[in-house]
């Protein structure tokens, strides 16, 4: 089975997520797009996470009904900050029939040289990037990669929390069951918006 794993913090989940993933699950190669919620971002400051076990929660709600779309908390058990790099050598070793594949906005693949063990990152795992306003792909090394044309929102977790920190209303900015969540037990309400 060829399983993309799409990276985030999905702090929380937004409706421009869950376009992307039905979009890349619904047009491409691949079989399944697993939505892998990382505890601890290398690159973003942790003070502004909500506990990724209630970011999970958030998640499942989202993908409530789908069969192609999957949540994964594989990064919980493995050393924090989380590196892509291990968590696809742990996922390799823990599914030896699946092949996983990775998705990523052209924003993150412009980063992709700085990440941990990159090379070995492009030159053992396809790559499915979908564009962002401003980020020109380059294609780096030898990437196996495909360019998708997802639809975008201009939907940010930062402006969610914002909104809710606020007061402000945050339906459609993601989906209902994410928003009666959130609102019942008042996440997001006290946290900083950086990050």
């Amino acid at each position: 089975m060829k399983v993309g794993l799409y990276f985030g913090s999905f702090n929380p989940i937004h409706t421009g997520h869950c376009i992307i993933a039905s979009y890349i699950a619904n047009n491409s190669s691949l079989d399944q797009v697993w939505l892998v919620v990382s505890p601890q971002n290398p690159f973003k400051p942790s003070a502004s996470l909500l506990n990724e076990y209630h970011r999970l929660h958030l998640v499942n709600l989202a993908l409530e009904g789908e069969a192609r779309i999957k949540s994964s908390d594989i990064e919980f058990y493995l050393p924090k900050p989380s590196y892509t790099v291990d968590t696809l050598a742990y996922l390799k070793e823990k599914h030896p029939g699946h092949e996983f594949a990775i998705i990523m906005g052209s924003d993150s693949y412009q980063n992709l040289p700085k990440w941990k063990n990159a090379g070995t990152i492009i030159r053992d795992h396809a790559i499915y990037i979908y564009k962002r306003p401003g980020f020109e792909i380059e294609i780096l090394l030898d990437a196996r990669h495909e360019i998708l044309q997802a639809p975008l929102l201009e939907i940010s977790s930062t402006q969610v929390r914002e909104l809710v920190k606020q007061k402000k209303p945050i339906r459609y900015f993601v989906p209902d069951a994410v928003k009666d969540e959130i609102e019942r037990n008042s996440y997001y309400r006290g946290y900083s918006t950086t990050s």
